[in-house]
């Protein structure tokens, strides 16, 4: 056989392979149903606030909420996909998405995932979903939370299978992968500092610096400073 002939049987072959080979799709759209209550948009916005607001000098991390992941072929064939209400992902780019699709992510799927409960959905947060983020997403760490009854759990994959985290004195959940923990606070989920201190949002943060400079001045006025000549 000439070498022309092995070339053209060569092309043809690839050309075969590359007419039936189907691709995984890409630049996928959420398809997520509207929020049960406006305490779960709450709830995800203010995550969302708070974790940006502290990482706000990162872009090593992904955080969402209400969000598709796109993680099975077969799954999307079947409108079988899922969203989780609140999600993180370390060691990829911050960047804007349509959804998390983990074939155009490297594989990678949530480290962390916390579901808002309601009565149509917690039969299924804490049981299926449970199931499919510790043997199929393989998330490290997972919540959940019920903001009618406040109702807070927390696991952790340990060989494979999730453990139930313990409180601490405070009643705070520590999450290994974001190396914060969460604690209910005021009827919602908020982050806190590895020694406990409220991780503020944006709002919060202004008005604990403007506290701060009207007591400074309020100190240099009783030592008879002027507090415009500092």
């Amino acid at each position: 056989m000439t070498i022309a002939k092995e070339l053209e049987i060569t092309q043809d072959t690839v050309q075969d392979v590359e007419e039936n080979v189907i691709l995984p799709p890409s630049n996928l759209y959420s398809d997520e149903p509207p929020l049960e209550t406006e305490l779960h948009l709450e709830e995800i916005i203010l995550l969302l606030k708070c974790l940006k607001w502290l990482w706000r000098d990162r872009s090593d991390f992904y955080a969402a909420g209400n969000l598709t992941i796109y993680y099975s072929l077969q799954k999307l064939k079947n409108k079988d996909f899922r969203g989780p209400d609140f999600f993180v992902v370390l060691d990829t780019e911050r960047k804007t998405r349509k959804s998390w699709t983990v074939w155009e992510e490297n594989g990678k799927y949530p480290n962390l995932i916390l579901e808002i409960l309601s009565p149509s959905t917690a039969d299924t947060d804490k049981n299926f979903k449970k199931t499919l983020y510790q043997n199929t997403f393989r998330t490290p760490d997972y919540f959940w939370f019920d903001p009618e009854s406040l109702e807070f759990e927390g696991f952790h994959l340990v060989d494979g299978k999730y453990e139930a985290l313990q409180p601490n004195a405070q009643g705070h959940l520590w999450s290994q992968q974001l190396g914060l923990y969460l604690g209910v606070y005021q009827g919602l989920v908020r982050f806190f500092t590895p020694d406990g201190q409220l991780v503020p949002t944006p709002e919060e943060s202004a008005e604990q610096e403007r506290e701060r400079a009207e007591r400074l001045a309020a100190k240099l006025r009783e030592l008879n400073i002027d507090p415009d000549t500092i």
